[in-house]
């Protein structure tokens, strides 16, 4: 049996936390899932460094210039390159990450299992080949406003029973709005590893039989009419396929339906809310995370 091949690996520094998570968000919306890990975490003396793992040799005058543009040319000239001996490199990378909290919510790794604490919902997540690890700005907001909608007390407003996750990535979504709800959800995605991720990952997290992971493009699966229509839709796609959806998604949701959606750049959310507008639903909040948008709207009654 041949030896598995090195990994390759960039690394630079950051002054701040700020600048860190900026620059992580651009590089894994350019980098390709699976072919590339991202990860950042503080040092001592508060500076913060940047480690970016790929399967393949990178494109290096790709890197220097995603770089520059989110954090500058200087650092961009410091970025160093090399390769690491055979390993689980996207395992590796995610042992960087520290827990990140989202409301009641706490997303982690299996190495702090033991720091969530009790009166809290973790969630471990080991994404391996799919998209998400919670601690884009994207997936926190969606489980702030999850958090949200969990907690309301609202009089004549039960919880919602049908909840569907769409595009659902390793599954965190999924996994929180059956831990939170503790109602069945459908979750979908067109990719299939991200599938056999989120499938594994609900077991691992207790919600296994609550968690129906489906592959399916849109809304075409016979499984969407037969779990909705939906009270409740987590979608954290991208701002393109999202206002593609606002037709389809209106014509999935029950009356008062809650929508969250997210994946956008905060520019971005004015065109997405006017699209689920012209369809009925109306926005209820708008939260931004390090030049990200989460939308939270309402279908018609």
């Amino acid at each position: 049996m041949s030896a598995a091949p090195a990994s390759h690996r960039a690394g630079f520094a950051l002054p701040d936390e700020q600048a860190a998570r900026r620059t992580v968000d651009a590089l894994t919306e350019v980098l390709f899932e699976g072919d590339a890990a991202v990860a950042a975490f503080e040092r001592p003396d508060g500076r913060w460094d940047v480690t970016v793992h790929f399967a393949q040799a990178p494109d290096q005058a790709l890197v220097r210039r995603l770089v520059a543009d989110a954090a500058g040319q200087d650092v961009a000239s410091t970025i160093s390159f090399d390769t690491v001996e055979p390993r689980d490199w996207v395992k590796a990378s995610l042992e960087d990450l520290v827990p990140v909290p989202a409301g009641r919510f706490v997303v982690h790794g299996a190495h702090d299992r033991a720091r969530v604490p009790h009166n809290k919902l973790g969630i471990e997540i080991e994404a391996a080949l799919a998209f998400g690890t919670g601690h884009h700005g994207t997936t926190r907001g969606c489980l702030l406003a999850l958090d949200r909608i969990a907690r309301s007390r609202a009089p004549h407003r039960r919880p919602p029973a049908r909840v569907l996750d769409l595009g659902t990535g390793s599954g965190v979504l999924a996994i929180a709005a059956a831990k939170a709800l503790c109602r069945p959800v459908l979750a979908s995605d067109i990719d299939a590893p991200s599938v056999g991720v989120a499938r594994q990952n609900a077991r691992l997290n207790g919600v296994g039989h609550l968690a129906e992971v489906i592959r399916a493009t849109g809304f075409s699966a016979p499984e969407f009419a037969r779990h909705g229509p939906f009270d409740l839709v987590l979608a954290n796609i991208l701002a393109n396929p999202l206002r593609q959806l606002a037709g389809p998604m209106s014509r999935q949701m029950a009356p008062k339906g809650l929508v969250i959606l997210s994946g956008l750049l905060t520019h971005q959310a004015a065109g997405v809310v006017a699209a689920y507008r012209a369809r009925g639903l109306v926005p209820l909040a708008h939260l931004k995370i390090e030049g990200w948008s989460s939308l939270l709207l309402r279908s018609a009654g």
